[in-house]
C-alpha cells in the first residue's frame, strides 16, 4: 500500500480524499440520532452508492461508513456486540467500490473518538479504550481495508490508546487527525503544533485536521504542523464551511467554489491529504479535485 500510495502522490502532488458520508446518508433518509454504522449491514447498497459518488468525482481515498463502530459509541444503540460485525460489513462495502475503480482508490477503515473522557476526567481507562479500538480494527481489517483512519480526535491520549489497540492486531499504516474547533485548539487544548509533536513520535502515515470551525482555522493548523514537521504527511479534510440554522436544516456556508479554494490554500501551506468533512457532497470534492489538477498551488 505504501509504495503505491507514494508513487500516487509522486505522480499528482496531492491525494484527493472523500467528503461527508453522513450529510449524504442523511440525504437518502438516514433518521439523525440513528447508527449509521448499521446500514452496513441493513442497507449497503446506499452506502455503496455514496463511496460510488465520491470515486467518480476523483476521491482517491474512501473512508468507511464506520465513524461510530467503537463498542463505547454503539453501546448508545446497545448495538455493543456489533462493533465487529459492523466494521467488517463496511469495510467490504468501501473494498467493492475501490477494487471496481478507474483510477487508484485506497480504502480507509474511519475510527472517530469514544465520546468518552479518559480517568481522572472521566472513568474510561486507557487499556478500557485500547481493547475497544482494537475490536473495531479487527473488524475493518478482515474487511479488507488499506489502513486505519482515526479522526475528530480532541484528546491526545485517547489517540495514542486507540493506537495501541490497532497495533495489537494489525501492522497496516495508521492516520489521525485531531477537530481544531476551540480557537485553534481542540476541546481538550491540544495546539496544532503540541498534535504534530507528540503525533509524530508515534509513527503514522500522515496526521492533520478534520472537521473543526471554519476554513480558516484548519488553515492554520495545517500551517502550524508544517512548521514543526517539514517531512510527515499532512492531511486537510475540512467541514464545508460553518454551519448555520435555514428553515428548521443545518446548511453549511461552504459552496463548491469556496471549497475549491480552500483546496488550494492548504496545498500551498503543505498538505498532501485533502478532502471535505461535514456539509460537503461529491460536487465540493469534484471542484476540490479539478482546482488542485489545473492550480495545485
Amino acid at each position: 500500500m505504501t509504495t503505491l500510495f507514494s508513487e500516487l502522490l509522486e505522480k499528482q502532488g496531492y491525494v484527493m480524499i472523500d467528503g461527508g458520508m453522513g450529510t449524504m446518508l442523511m440525504d437518502v433518509g438516514l433518521i439523525s440520532g440513528d447508527p449509521p454504522e448499521e446500514w452496513n449491514v441493513t442497507q449497503p447498497e446506499k452506502i455503496a452508492n455514496v463511496h460510488h459518488e465520491y470515486v467518480n468525482a476523483g476521491s482517491n481515498i474512501i473512508l468507511t461508513n464506520t465513524f461510530g463502530g467503537s463498542s463505547f459509541r454503539l453501546k448508545l444503540h446497545k448495538y455493543q456486540d456489533r462493533s465487529y460485525e459492523f466494521n467488517k460489513a463496511g469495510a467490504e462495502i468501501a473494498r467493492r467500490v475501490a477494487d471496481a475503480a478507474d483510477h487508484p482508490v485506497f480504502v480507509a477503515g474511519s475510527m472517530g473518538p469514544s465520546g468518552e473522557l479518559l480517568f481522572p476526567l472521566g472513568e474510561a481507562t486507557p487499556d478500557e479504550i485500547a481493547a475497544s479500538f482494537a475490536e473495531q480494527a479487527r473488524g475493518l481489517v478482515d474487511g479488507g481495508v488499506d489502513l486505519l483512519w482515526i479522526e475528530t480526535m480532541s484528546d491526545l491520549a485517547e489517540v495514542k490508546a486507540i493506537v495501541e489497540g490497532i497495533r495489537s492486531v494489525t501492522d497496516l499504516p495508521i492516520a489521525a487527525t485531531l477537530s481544531f474547533d476551540t480557537r485553534g485548539r481542540t476541546m481538550m487544548g491540544v495546539t496544532a503544533q503540541q498534535a504534530a509533536d507528540e503525533l509524530g513520535k508515534l509513527g503514522l502515515i500522515a496526521i492533520g485536521g478534520n472537521c473543526g470551525n471554519g476554513l480558516d482555522e484548519l488553515a492554520d493548523a495545517v500551517e502550524a504542523m508544517r512548521a514543526v514537521d517539514s517531512d510527515i504527511l499532512l492531511i486537510a479534510k475540512s467541514n464545508a464551511g460553518i454551519p448555520k440554522w435555514l428553515d428548521g436544516k443545518l446548511e453549511y456556508d461552504g459552496t463548491p467554489e469556496i471549497m475549491a479554494g480552500f483546496a488550494q490554500r492548504v496545498y500551498g501551506l503543505g498538505a498532501n491529504l485533502i478532502g471535505a468533512c461535514c456539509g460537503s457532497n461529491p460536487a465540493h470534492i469534484a471542484a476540490m479535485n479539478t482546482a488542485l489538477m489545473r492550480h495545485p498551488a
